[in-house]
């Protein structure tokens, strides 16, 4: 079902992107439907990252020794500050196992 579910997001987020903002394609849309297709990937990442940070066997995690949290928070800020995508997410990988090993 998740996988379904994954996939199926996947379809209807590139169709979406695919059709609405193809250079080629003779419809032109309004700024703001331009701009609303724009925050679908953030929209959905979020939606699927979500429940895997805040939920473990349906039940909200405990936060103060969260990695998953913390790695997340960690990856904002380093984004924020750094600019470049392989840095931020090799730096939240490193960060994020650190956790692991010296929390768990």
């Amino acid at each position: 079902m998740i996988w379904f579910l994954i996939l199926s997001l996947t379809a209807v987020v590139f169709s979406l992107r695919y059709v609405f903002l193809i250079p080629q394609l003779p419809i032109r849309l309004p700024l703001i439907v331009r701009q609303a297709l724009s925050y679908s990937a953030p929209c959905l990442l979020t939606a699927i990252c979500a429940p895997v940070i805040l939920l473990e066997n349906h039940e909200l995690r405990s936060f103060p020794d969260n990695p998953y949290l913390w790695g997340a928070l960690f990856c904002v800020v380093a984004a924020s500050f750094l600019k470049n995508m392989l840095i931020t997410v090799g730096l939240t990988l490193v960060f994020f196992y650190g956790l692991i090993y010296f929390i768990g």
